[in-house]
């Protein structure tokens, strides 16, 4: 097996860790993410959207069929499924099961922000949703709202799907300006970490949206989770053409620590959707319908 990081952070990959069954391929896998029993909840684009898998990457279910046009987002904290409907513009809560709990926005109606083309610098911001990115739980019942393909905005809703705030305007510089808020997550200090795709940067703020910091080494940061030893672990889409960029570089992981610090570092073949499990085990969602590859913590 191939091996990769180092010292307290070296990982043996698993290629094509998740296995359909006979005769099934995948779509490709927008984002994944684990449940209290390490089964692996794969958001993929295509039906059904929801494939899962048991810790040995046996298929063992799915569910969502006909439910999502355009999967996007998927996070999992305590037994709960958080998802985002992406070209519909709602944001949903699941059992594990497939249970529908919520549904938060109208289906098909968009925020007026001006923008046409998913991923460019929208003209305005405004209310919910044009196009949210993921969806994520925060404390008291809190939850938060990456609204960033068509908009540059996180919100901020009560548990009853109540909006209580929003911040974010569209730009390329500022602290507080966002162009394609892509992922976050409440972390284990209770800050909140935005992934701010375009910007090629994560931005802090705490739960009412104030600034706190931001880490920049980062290349088009894609999702951002945390284990339960503090560590962040962030893909990233690595060189965008639209950026103007000529190096050669390529999607990847970086795994941090609350202070932005460097932990470790390596290429990959996907990166659009991660998920570090409590153990510290990565998935990674592939592109071109290969599915899940596995990083296994040494």
């Amino acid at each position: 097996m191939t091996t990769v990081g180092s010292g307290e952070y070296t990982y043996e990959l698993v290629e094509s860790w998740a296995k359909l069954p006979e005769g099934e391929e995948f779509g490709m896998v927008s984002a994944c993410a684990t449940d209290s029993e390490g089964n692996l909840y794969a958001f993929q684009r295509k039906e059904p959207p929801i494939v899962i898998f048991n810790p040995d990457g046996e298929f063992i279910g799915s569910w969502g069929l006909n439910a999502i046009s355009n999967p996007h987002g998927i996070f999992i904290k305590d037994d709960i499924v958080y998802i985002t409907d992406r070209e519909d513009s709602v944001c949903l809560r699941y059992t594990l099961d497939g249970k529908p709990l919520q549904v938060i926005g109208d289906r098909g109606v968009h925020s007026d922000t001006g923008c046409e083309v998913p991923g460019t610098l929208c003209p305005r911001s405004a209310g919910p949703f044009n196009y949210p990115a993921e969806l994520v739980p925060g404390a008291g019942g809190d939850m938060y709202v990456a609204d960033g393909y068509r908009n540059a905005r996180v919100h901020r809703f009560a548990a009853n799907g109540d909006l209580k705030s929003s911040w974010g305007e569209p730009g390329k510089d500022a602290p507080n300006e966002f162009h394609l808020v892509h992922s976050m997550m409440v972390g284990a200090d209770g800050l909140l970490y935005v992934c701010d795709r375009e910007n090629n940067r994560i931005q802090i703020f705490n739960a009412d949206g104030e600034y706190q910091g931001m880490w920049t080494d980062v290349l088009r940061p894609m999702d951002i989770s945390q284990d339960d030893n503090g560590v962040f672990c962030i893909s990233e889409g690595g060189r965008d053409a639209r950026q103007g960029w000529t190096e050669e570089t390529d999607s990847r992981i970086s795994l941090m620590n609350a202070n932005g610090d460097l932990l470790a570092r390596w290429i990959i073949r996907g990166g659009h959707g991660s998920w570090i499990a409590p153990n510290g085990d990565i998935f990674v969602g592939v592109p071109d319908g290969v599915g899940v590859d596995k990083y296994v913590k040494q």
